[in-house]
């Protein structure tokens, strides 16, 4: 673990500068994005001391005025508009020349490891949130044998940051078990405002997708990436048959093809996003590794009762009382799932939902805690707050 002078020898002036760095962030990406678009609007009511700036992958090096930061990166083939990042030197040089108090790395990839580099030279404390299991997800990609020496790895990096953070307890805990003992687990939250239940149009919706108004309408809002298990929810719906329909926002040509499954484009806005997903009668999600699903509070945050599975960091927002957990990411247990789910009261399910969401899940206490880390990392007041943290 390093340790940095800011947080020995703190300066006595009240601006800092935070920065955000991940490869995590494509136009079309999802719940990371959201992350740290939402911390940058709370940053700016909350925090106005407190300078955040973000460098992330782009077409171009570029800065477009308003604290964002594009350093060139080669498009991933079929990676929905990802960017790889290659050369750490120069990640680290733009690092650098944004003379951060504090970094918060959102990846393992060249944007961690130089973030950890610039942390290093610039004597600033480095936060790695890890938004991302790679040892399931080598597992499920490349085989079983590649997730220890991939998880070994993994936790070699996660190592080295001055503070792990983690977006369940489901994936602290496998930082914990990997190596990385001061992994602290923070759910995110939803914004409660824009993911309501009054956005609904359900007429329109259906209308506009041909279903009608006595077919169930089930959504996912995603990424086509294999650890989704979009053929799990088709392998349900069809088990199921009417009167199920299954909607896919945002997996455009890589969803499975079904007749009972309906596909709309990726939705920027978010409002637009909300109004979907409250005009839809349940949410599904059968990712069993999700490390937490930012798009599962948004839909309950909607009035949504979300179907799950037993496992991940979802089983740790959804239980019986806001929706149904499948006992395995398979069609048969999905199926059932969702039949049970519809034997009840959707309608107090969802009112559940929404509440849990409301009183739980709300961006300001998140953004309080990592601020609360923050400071106990800097030293710095602007973040309004110093904490005492573990082996610090």
């Amino acid at each position: 673990m390093r340790v940095s002078s800011a947080a020995l020898n703190p300066p006595t002036d009240d601006v800092v500068r935070l920065v955000d760095t991940t490869m995590l962030y494509a136009p079309r990406s999802g719940g990371v994005r959201r992350y740290l678009a939402s911390k940058r609007a709370w940053l700016a009511s909350n925090r106005p001391e407190v300078r955040h700036t973000l460098v992330v992958p782009g077409s171009r090096d570029s800065y477009d005025g308003q604290g964002r930061v594009s350093i060139y990166a080669a498009p991933l083939p079929f990676g929905a508009g990802y960017r790889w990042p290659v050369v750490k030197a120069a990640w680290m040089e733009r690092l650098i020349r944004q003379r951060p108090d504090i970094i918060e790395a959102g990846d393992p990839y060249t944007p961690g490891l130089a973030a950890l580099r610039a942390g290093d030279a610039l004597g600033v404390p480095v936060v790695g949130f890890c938004h991302t299991d790679l040892g399931k997800l080598a597992a499920l990609h490349i085989g079983e044998w590649a997730e220890k020496p991939v998880q070994k790895r993994w936790a070699a990096i996660y190592r080295q940051f001055d503070q792990a953070v983690a977006p369940s307890r489901f994936i602290a805990g496998r930082l914990i078990e990997a190596g990385v003992n001061n992994a602290i687990g923070l759910p995110l939250g939803v914004d409660t405002e824009i993911f309501h239940p009054s956005r609904a149009d359900r007429e329109g919706l259906r209308r506009r997708l041909g279903v009608a108004a006595h077919e169930r309408l089930l959504v996912f809002a995603g990424r086509p990436a294999r650890e989704k298990k979009l053929d799990v929810l088709v392998g349900a719906v069809e088990r199921l048959g009417a009167p199920y329909k299954l909607l896919f926002v945002g997996a455009g040509g890589g969803a499975p093809v079904s007749d009972r499954a309906i596909c709309l484009d990726y939705v920027r806005d978010p409002a637009e996003l909300a109004r979907v997903l409250a005009s839809c009668d349940a949410f599904v999600h059968a990712n069993d590794n999700e490390p937490f699903g930012l798009i599962v509070l948004e839909a309950m945050a909607c009035g949504l009762p979300v179907v799950g599975v037993g496992a991940g960091g979802v089983a740790e927002s959804v239980d019986e009382e806001v929706g149904q957990l499948a006992i395995a990411s398979e069609a048969a247990a999905f199926a059932e799932a969702i039949e049970a789910l519809f034997s009840r009261d959707i309608a107090s399910i969802g009112a559940a939902a929404r509440l849990r969401a409301a009183e739980r899940h709300g961006w300001d206490a998140v953004f309080r805690q990592l601020c609360a880390i923050y400071g106990g990392l800097t030293g710095r007041r602007a973040f309004g707050g110093l904490a005492q943290l573990r082996n610090h």
